[in-house]
């Protein structure tokens, strides 16, 4: 136990204190994270709408984020990480207060965009600050700790939102996350000021050096590959709670103790299981494929057995793959990015997450509607699969292309 307890402590040590600062802030914007996973519930059980205007609502969600990461690419490079990061944490806030006003399903799809929109700013400054502080080879772990930080947040959150849905009302949930991001954003002005940053990396590099991201064929596949694998796990903020209340009949408090496994888990997990599977030399590519695979068990095991356990199991598989996939696929983004062109760089791999909401959502919440849900849940498998056959083949024109053993 001492040995565990120590190689813990181990997976921590030499990060720089700015990492710190940005994923305690990151852990106070997403302990108020309790409106996401049960948005798709309240659009259907609170305001009435139907699967479609579901899936419409969640397609503007998912422009919004697209053209978020887009522009918080842009300001990243223009403006650095710092002020992006608190210009979004503090109008998203404003965002989560206002949504809960909207009544109407064109209003809400307009309000989902301007949303999302404001939040995802956020996504690929956070990605440049974490491959900004400390040493290169930290990266990983870098990311590894805002990932933990917003999954410590992540697996608090749902289980507060759930007792306050139970307990209060859905609105109460909007009040909470947007306060959260308006004092993330307080916080980090207050902790981390721009003088404190590492000025010579965060000034915007006005001679570009390597291709523009939408003209580098590797890494177009390899976002291709995010996008799909996307396209899936975000189900589990759409689909797979609208299965646990309509299909196992799951109320919003239990529905909120799955997804507090998944954030606890990461929270014990992923910072030691990082650091073992780069001592073991594990590719970021190989890691990524491992992601996805793993995804892919997770659907498949929800249509073993309508037994409770199943989905226990499921988020299981699903959160094995997002710690091993998704910290290394980040870093693998960030090092076929050119020196100059980072954020524009991080904020194409962030906008794959996004192009995933506007297509994912809406067409598997019109196929479950069509064919239920196990059977959307064995052709999501599919894609998956197809999607991990794309990684080793990335893997393989990465390795004929560089020498960089770490791809």
């Amino acid at each position: 136990m001492k040995r565990l307890y120590a190689n813990y402590v181990d997976s921590f040590k030499g990060l720089v204190p700015e990492i710190w600062i940005l994923s305690f802030v990151t852990f106070i914007n997403r302990a108020g994270a309790m409106v996401i996973p049960f948005l798709s519930i309240y659009l259907v059980s609170d305001k009435g709408f139907s699967l479609p205007q579901v899936g419409m609502i969640m397609t503007c969600y998912g422009v919004g984020s697209l053209l978020g990461n887009y522009v918080g690419g842009l300001l990243t490079d223009i403006i650095g990480f710092y002020k992006t990061i608190v210009l979004s944490l503090f109008f998203g806030g404003l965002g989560f207060i206002a949504l809960q006003y909207i009544e109407t399903y064109l209003a809400m799809c307009i309000g989902v965009f301007i949303l999302m929109f404001a939040v995802d700013v956020y996504r690929p400054g956070i990605f440049v600050a974490a491959g900004t502080y400390g040493n290169e080879k930290d990266t990983t772990r870098n990311i590894g700790l805002i990932r933990l930080a917003i999954n410590l947040g992540f697996s608090i959150g749902p289980v507060i939102g759930g007792f306050l849905i139970a307990k209060v009302s859905y609105n109460s949930i909007f009040w909470v996350d947007g306060i959260t991001c308006i004092m993330a954003s307080l916080f980090l002005l207050v902790a981390l000021k721009p003088k404190k940053t590492i000025q010579k990396k965060e000034k915007p590099v006005v001679n570009k050096e390597g291709v523009k991201p939408y003209r580098n064929s590797l890494y177009l596949l390899f976002i291709i590959i995010m996008v799909i694998n996307s396209f899936v796990f975000i189900q589990y903020f759409s689909s797979v709670p609208l299965y646990y209340s309509e299909y196992h009949k799951l109320s919003a408090d239990v529905i909120g103790w799955l997804f507090f496994l998944n954030g606890a888990l990461i929270v014990i997990l992923e910072m030691p299981l990082i650091t073992w599977l780069e001592r073991r030399s594990l590719s970021k590519t190989m890691a990524t494929f491992w992601g996805v695979i793993l995804l892919a068990l997770s659907f498949i095991a929800l249509t073993i057995s309508d037994w409770f356990g199943v989905l226990i199991i499921g988020m299981i598989l699903m959160t094995l793959g997002e710690m091993i996939g998704s910290p290394f696929s980040s870093a693998l983004a960030y090092e076929m990015s050119p020196i100059g062109r980072k954020g524009s760089y991080m904020g194409l791999y962030s906008m794959s997450f996004s192009l995933s909401h506007i297509i994912g959502h809406n067409a598997v919440l019109n196929s479950i509607n069509v064919f239920g849900y196990n059977t959307t849940w064995i052709l999501l498998f599919a894609v998956l699969l197809f999607a991990g056959l794309l990684t080793l083949y990335l893997m393989k024109r990465l390795k004929n292309s560089s020498t960089h053993n770490s791809y």
